[in-house]
């Protein structure tokens, strides 16, 4: 596989992105035995071997550029004038048929199986055999090798493939919006994610998606609306899931077809290759990979995990097919970022409880599960490796409380955690209702009183004595704790912990809505704004962006919360 160090200069065109494509998953992986040879595959049916399904994407008609990564164009080695070029367009809104060589003209897309919570589940597939479950609307494109690191860039509402359960493959502009702005937030705020590259929109091309009337207060879809369809390209080391390394861990366990434990080796390998490389030593057994790998992905997905909590991100539906094998943020579907505290924050109204805010660490490690019971298979004849697998498991728990932990005590910015200022703090903020983001921001100016804290404050206390002695008290501990003997060292070093800005609903709703009448200003700013976190801004900026949510809107249904409908 080529992972040799490149000096590449500027891409100004798709002839001098070309030589830098290197499709190892192709390469290296099994095909589906069944699939056509011209990639038009766009029928719903079952999957029973291979590791990916040769698929064209669908381009959009009349697509018409809205947006691109200037971030991710600039470390790519991009030049920005690429994004508008005809050639670059027509390849990233669905067209590569006419795609320089060695580009290919075929994309592909991959099965995965679902797990919820840690149980397993078939009924989502249309044949009820997890054969028919996957990419059903997102079409890879590319894998190349640019400055020495592999990308593949995958297409969202791509169109159908054999995996779409009969649904038409696309995504509407609205979620693609919050999706391009979302994973480049993301990535500014520290926590690793997939990128964006591109964002495309229809002039003619419709679908209708169930959604919500205007200021409407049901928890479900009311009415369907006609949206615009919309591509956006997403860009990641890899776009394994454990809900794929599952697939094959399940046919493996069942034995499905002669070759399943073959292939459930080779996609384990490979994950590790694209994902894992610098850190497993490629000399070892199979056995000794499997348990290195287990060991790598806890830990990532322990950081991980704890850093979405660090920033008030709520995944949503955190299933096992929502859950990156390398250890990123994935599918910006139902996220939200809290704004008034509360561990029971939920935004998509089909998640439940066991996704919700607090218990993002309990859904991490029933993947955490399901990703090791899909290695199972490959360490079963070496008692050894299955103990450790089982001890791997068994301590996530562990790992998941001391990552925690750290998190909270960087917050507080404190050398220590300290679990009873810890909790009295959190009753407070329950009882307050106070804004997530902007109660760790004002700490971080070390107030020497309340009165600063209560801008995040939903409630007002200052005519509650007994609140405000519980604050005043609450902050004089706070005060002892951190023993800091250089306060703008310590604000400093708080206030890259905790962001200014985060992507509120409230601030995507207007920028959406401009966005489907052709006025991309509001994206604009906000993709400006949230890709610069922890800066101080204008004030133009901090007035409308560093605010409290407007009581009119909690509540409010596809602001307060919303349903899956992409």
């Amino acid at each position: 596989m080529k992972t040799t160090e490149q000096n590449i200069n500027m891409i100004k065109t798709l002839n001098d992105l070309a030589p830098l494509a290197d499709y190892s998953l192709m390469n290296t992986l099994t095909p589906d035995p069944k699939a056509t040879e011209n990639g038009v595959d766009h029928t719903s049916r079952e999957v029973f071997s291979g590791h990916y399904v040769p698929v064209n994407p669908t381009p959009i008609e009349n697509p018409q550029y809205i947006a691109h990564s200037k971030n991710f164009f600039a470390e790519l080695g991009f030049d920005d004038s690429l994004a508008q070029s005809p050639d670059f367009v027509r390849m990233f809104s669905g067209d590569i048929s006419e795609v320089p060589a060695p580009l290919k003209r075929t994309g592909w897309a991959t099965g995965y199986a679902l797990s919820i919570y840690g149980n397993e589940y078939y009924d989502q597939c249309p044949f009820r055999t997890g054969n028919g479950y996957g990419d059903g609307r997102a079409v890879s494109v590319l894998e190349a090798v640019i400055n020495g690191r592999r990308w593949e860039m995958q297409l969202k509402g791509g169109g159908q493939t054999p995996y779409c359960r009969g649904a038409d493959g696309r995504a509407v502009l609205r979620s693609s919006v919050r999706e391009f702005l979302a994973q480049e937030h993301m990535h500014s705020l520290g926590i690793p994610s997939s990128r964006s590259l591109s964002l495309y929109t229809s002039m003619t091309e419709t679908v209708n998606r169930p959604w919500f009337r205007e200021d409407s207060h049901s928890r479900d879809p009311e009415v369907m609306i006609s949206e615009a369809v919309a591509i956006t390209t997403r860009v990641a080391p890899s776009f394994i899931r454990v809900g794929q390394i599952e697939l094959f861990g399940r046919r493996a366990r069942k034995n499905e077809h002669p070759k399943a434990l073959e292939e459930l080796e080779m996609i384990v390998l490979h994950l590790i290759e694209r994902e894992y490389n610098d850190e497993i030593d490629e000399n070892l057994t199979l056995s000794e990979k499997v348990i290195a790998l287990a060991t790598a992905f806890r830990s990532r997905l322990t950081s991980l995990v704890a850093n979405w909590m660090r920033v008030g991100y709520c995944q949503g539906n955190f299933n096992s097919d929502n859950c990156a094998a390398g250890g990123f943020t994935l599918d910006f579907g139902p996220f939200g970022f809290m704004d008034k505290y509360d561990p029971k924050y939920q935004p998509w109204t089909g998640g439940g409880d066991h996704f919700a805010f607090f218990n993002q660490p309990n859904a991490a490690e029933r993947n955490f599960y399901s990703f090791c019971m899909a290695l199972k298979p490959l360490v079963a004849s070496d008692d050894n490796a299955l103990r450790q697998l089982h001890e791997i498991h068994k301590d996530f728990p562990n790992v998941m409380k001391e990552e925690m932990q750290k998190m909270w005590a960087s917050k507080l910015g404190l050398e220590t955690y300290d679990d009873a200022l810890y909790k009295e703090l959190r009753t407070l903020m329950i009882q307050t209702s106070v804004d997530y983001t902007l109660f760790f921001r004002e700490l971080s100016e070390l107030p020497e009183d309340i009165l600063a804290l209560t801008k995040s404050f939903y409630n007002n206390i200052l005519d509650n004595e007994r609140a405000k002695q519980s604050w005043s008290t609450w902050l004089e501990k706070w005060k002892l704790a951190i023993n800091s003997s250089d306060r703008e060292v310590l604000s400093k070093k708080m206030k890259l912990v905790n962001p200014k800005y985060t992507l509120r609903e409230w601030h995507l709703v207007p920028a959406y809505k401009d966005a489907e009448i052709g006025d991309y200003t509001l994206m604009e700013e906000l993709q400006e704004v949230m890709t610069n976190p922890y800066d101080e801004q204008s004030k133009e900026v901090e007035e409308k962006y560093y605010a409290l949510k407007p009581v009119a809107l909690f509540d409010i249904a596809g602001v307060s919360h919303v349903s899956c409908s992409s």
